[in-house]
């Protein structure tokens, strides 16, 4: 099966106790990984997902991936990230969007305890992030954090203690619906309008490039973030699109802080990789709108690049109860 792998040169055997498998399914890859019990990852693979051939498939796949790591068998159990609502005591699929066709209902945990043999944890792909930055990453070493991804869409959670905030129905973290009024009358991937994700996801941001281009089609971001250093109306809108965006982030994720009060901020996510075109009027927004409090705090980039799924999901094994 082709993939890709990599591994630490450290063996399964590195570090202290089993080790845990990590793994994050998503509409076009399933990567797995061996991870120490304090974030270090041993061994990892990736490898297509079969997401046309249905759930099972995937769970074979999935399956079948996490065998390929040397020493699988002593981990002490498998934590799966993936998209969509996930129940995380019953480690059903609630809700999922296309990418993954008849996702919905998939019970991850009873299934790949039966391929495998090993305790299995799931959650959502957003949720294992925000798990990994704040016991791994960027928040490490603070009591609490809001840790957001923002990509394609925007999502998160608040961790507090070693244990995510989830809520009465599994949806805590979906930051990127709230509704915000820069994202007035435009449409929401999930069919309402107005909301944050309609502004400053990325393909939020390449469409409002493109609009103010005067293009067809949605232009690639990348060309508005090369753009924005130069002159010219080009330059001007993109600099328009990315900063309309990182404000409205800036400033809706400065009313989380002050309705949770977090120690630490993490941003990660391929927009966050930006820099200064889209991170200075994120950050001038953000700090512009906190109470006394919290005033001096200020967001800070995630730490694990995309290790951070399969470190998060392994991570799920961990979290405190």
């Amino acid at each position: 099966m082709a993939g890709v792998r990599t591994t630490s040169g450290a063996g399964a055997s590195a570090g202290a106790g089993r080790p845990l498998i990590g793994a994050d399914v998503g509409g076009t890859k399933i990567a797995v990984g061996l991870v120490t019990a304090d974030g270090g990852l041993l061994d990892s693979l990736v490898r297509p997902t079969p997401a046309a051939e249905g759930p099972t498939a995937v769970l074979d796949a999935v399956a079948a991936a996490v065998t390929e790591l040397p020493g699988w068998q002593r981990a002490s159990g498998l934590g799966i990230g993936t998209g969509g609502v996930v129940d995380r005591d019953a480690g059903v699929v609630l809700s999922a969007n296309d990418l993954l066709p008849g996702w919905a209902g998939t019970r991850l945990a009873a299934e790949l305890n039966a391929r495998l043999g090993l305790p299995v944890a799931a959650d959502n792909d957003a949720n294992v992030f925000a798990l990994a930055e704040q016991v791994h990453g960027a928040g490490a070493g603070s009591d609490s954090a809001l840790c957001v991804s923002v990509g394609t869409g925007i999502g998160g959670g608040l961790v507090a203690g070693g244990r995510l905030l989830r809520g009465a129905h599994w949806t805590a973290g979906e930051f990127g619906h709230i509704a915000v009024p820069e994202a007035a009358g435009r449409p929401c991937n999930c069919g309402r309008e107005g909301h944050l994700e309609a502004v400053s996801s990325g393909p939020a941001m390449a469409a409002r490039f493109a609009a103010l281009t005067g293009r067809d089609g949605v232009a690639d971001l990348r060309e508005a973030v090369a753009a924005a250093d130069g002159t010219g109306p080009t330059a001007e809108a993109a600099r328009t699109a990315l900063t309309e965006g990182a404000r409205a982030l800036g400033r809706a994720l400065a009313g989380l802080v002050n309705t949770v009060d977090p120690e630490r901020v993490v941003i990660g996510g391929g927009v966050a990789s930006i820099g200064a075109p889209f991170w200075q009027p994120l950050t001038d927004a953000f700090a512009a709108e906190l109470l006394p409090g919290p005033a001096q705090l200020r967001p800070v980039p995630a730490a694990l690049g995309p290790r951070a799924a399969v470190i998060g999901a392994a991570t799920l094994l961990l979290e405190n109860g």
